[in-house]
């Protein structure tokens, strides 16, 4: 409706603007034909009076002038007012005249003067008078007129003025009517043509009000409107055409979002415009399975979780917050990643008690501003968290801590949670399987009976550990153990007491060394000890804490009888001792076997002179 107001808004003025440049055209003509017409009357009238007076002036009869300019007057009702007035030299050479043929104003004398025609427009609320004052000038012709015949001047000089009023309201009244009717005429005009405009415009304004609407409801995803219009040829083609076009958007646009809410859901994308939100999920679609397709090909569960870490900065640009591990079987926390200090937030005893987060122990995102001191195992009362948790599978579980720096920050993580935990989800079976494959490995790698690292996992992994030894300048401390006599304990007492003093040794073992230390069931009754960046003081002290904490073990072997072993021990030192960790290993061994063949139960520091001496071999 605004587009057909504006339209015939349009035409109206241009309609008007046209009659009012016709008015103004015709006003300024009609008032230059009057005065034109007025100026004509008056040459004709001076040429008449000049003919005149010039027959009285031959005949001798100039005293009967007045009688004649009496009647010219009279006989024209336009003329107002006529009159003569004489130049100097006629004055001088026949005297003043009578007292209508004078001078009257400063025109009689500019003409007089100058001897050029002078006219001028007198208007006022009443009437429109036009004054034109003539002049008369000595003349010689091939006919009868002679001036210097009976004028002592010279020829072309001026002999008088005629001057005369004319009354031309008459007129000016008359260019109003005529204005009148032309203006009268136009306003019919324009009123046919809006009439007939709006009558053949109506149609088409509804048309495009119809379209508009249908696109409205398509911006919201409802392509159901139906064109309708009243008019024929190449319209109602459009109209038919609009139609089917809209018919097949719904159906198509409908299974497109049923489609992509088999991938996303709906709603996690929020958008008034529904193809601007598939357009959204598309390429949402299209980075989780770039990512996918990424993280399929990762070593392990460690790369996974730094193509997480990149997603945060790199596409949410979060600069502040903490990844951790949880073990749902031993409800223990571990942090994985943290980008600085502040991205710690929780206070320490979750990590021993993960069910104190409140996040893992409601699977439920939560976020600061919901309520006052929302997780109480939060360092501080005022901090700005978004916390996620994601659950891999019954073993394994991660939890996100995001930390805003204000509110506002933290509603722009909140609108980013939906997507992160797409990448999540996208992440899931490749985590769980990278998991799975640990286990498996790990299972390969570890002593059935004892649980401690065996052999294989040695041979496997020992040169990544000199590599990153070498690389880092770190220290090994290398124990070899042996059980003094074990061969008479499988002996005496069978295997089963056997198996007990070996897991009695693996259990000892891991009590007594930590995290980062390896502990490795070598074959038998053997077993190897590997101190991370021990002193030789600390490597003794430890061993020593083995020897004494085995030998106090007692072991029931049945009918009231007990049986207590003792333990030998030979140490070797990376890379004091050798440049290699199993050149270490050899010379713990070496160590090892001058404790046993010099009376057991003793521990022995590896020496060069060992290798070299046949007697301490």
């Amino acid at each position: 409706m605004k587009t057909k107001l504006k339209l015939l808004l349009i035409v109206a003025g241009m309609l008007l603007a046209l009659t009012t440049a016709t008015i103004i055209n015709v006003s300024l003509n009609f008032r230059d034909y009057s005065i034109k017409s007025a100026t004509e009357k008056a040459k004709l009238t001076a040429t008449i009076v000049k003919d005149g007076l010039t027959a009285h002036m031959v005949n001798n009869i100039m005293d009967k002038r007045e009688y004649f300019m009496h009647q010219i007057s009279a006989n024209n009702k336009e003329v107002k007012a006529l009159w003569l007035a004489r130049s100097e030299n006629v004055i001088q050479q026949y005297g003043e005249g009578s007292n209508d043929e004078t001078v009257r104003d400063a025109i009689d004398s500019k003409v007089l003067e100058s001897g050029e025609t002078i006219k001028k427009v007198i208007e006022n609320a009443q009437e429109t008078t036009l004054r034109v004052t003539i002049p008369y000038k000595a003349t010689v012709d091939n006919g009868n007129t002679n001036c210097l015949s009976c004028h002592d001047v010279k020829r072309g000089a001026t002999l008088g003025v005629i001057s005369m009023e004319f009354d031309i309201s008459d007129m000016r009244t008359s260019g109003m009517i005529t204005i009148l009717k032309i203006l009268g005429i136009n306003l019919l005009f324009l009123i046919i043509v809006l009439f007939l405009l709006n009558h053949y415009i109506n149609p088409f304004m509804q048309l495009f009000s119809t379209m508009q609407n249908g696109i409205k409801k398509a911006y919201s995803g409802d392509f159901s409107h139906k064109f309708e219009t009243t008019l024929g040829g190449d319209a109602k083609k459009i109209t038919e055409q609009l139609n089917t076009l809209f018919t097949k958007m719904q159906k198509t646009f409908g299974e497109i979002k049923l489609n992509l809410g088999t991938f996303i859901p709906q709603g996690s994308v929020s958008s008034a415009d529904p193809l601007h939100e598939a357009s959204t999920i598309i390429h949402e679609l299209s980075d989780v399975y770039k990512f996918k397709k990424t993280i399929e090909l990762d070593a392990n569960k460690s790369e996974v979780y730094n193509r997480i870490i990149d997603i945060f900065k790199l596409k949410y640009n979060l600069r502040c917050f903490s990844f951790y591990e949880l073990n749902n079987r031993t409800n223990e926390r571990n942090l994985f990643y943290a980008t600085d200090e502040e991205a710690l937030i929780c206070q320490e005893k979750i990590n021993k008690d993960a069910q104190l987060c409140r996040a893992n122990r409601t699977k439920s995102v939560t976020v600061s501003t919901e309520f006052p001191n929302l997780c109480q195992a939060c360092l501080s009362e005022k901090q700005n968290y978004v916390c996620i948790p994601f659950v891999i599978n019954n073993d394994v579980s991660l939890t996100v801590s995001f930390i805003g720096e204000d509110e506002n920050e933290v509603e722009r993580i909140k609108s980013c949670v939906n997507s992160i935990k797409h990448y999540f989800e996208a992440a899931k079976p490749v985590i769980e399987s990278q998991i799975l494959m640990e286990k498996l490995t790990d299972t390969s790698l570890r002593d059935g009976m004892t649980g401690l690292y065996n052999r294989r996992f040695l041979e496997e992994l020992i040169d990544q550990v000199m590599h990153q030894a070498n690389r880092l300048k770190e220290t090994y401390s290398v124990m070899m153990l042996d059980v003094d006599f074990f061969k008479k304990v499988n002996d005496t007492y069978g295997h089963d007491v056997g198996d007990r003093v070996i897991i009695a040794i693996g259990k000892l073992l891991q009590e007594s060394i930590r995290e980062s230390d390896l502990a490795i069931r070598y074959g038998g009754e053997e077993f190897v000890v590997m101190l991370h960046n021990a002193s030789e003081e600390g490597t003794e002290e430890i061993a020593k804490k083995i020897h004494s904490k085995f030998s106090e073990l007692v072991f029931d072997v049945g009918v009231g009888e007990t049986l207590r072993k003792t333990l030998s021990i030979g140490i070797s030192m990376f890379p004091k001792d050798g440049d290699t960790i199993w050149k270490c290993i050899k010379f713990a061994d070496t160590a090892l076997y001058v404790a046993k063949t010099t009376g057991r139960n003793k521990i022995v520091h590896y020496d060069k002179k060992m290798a070299e001496s046949q007697d301490l071999r």
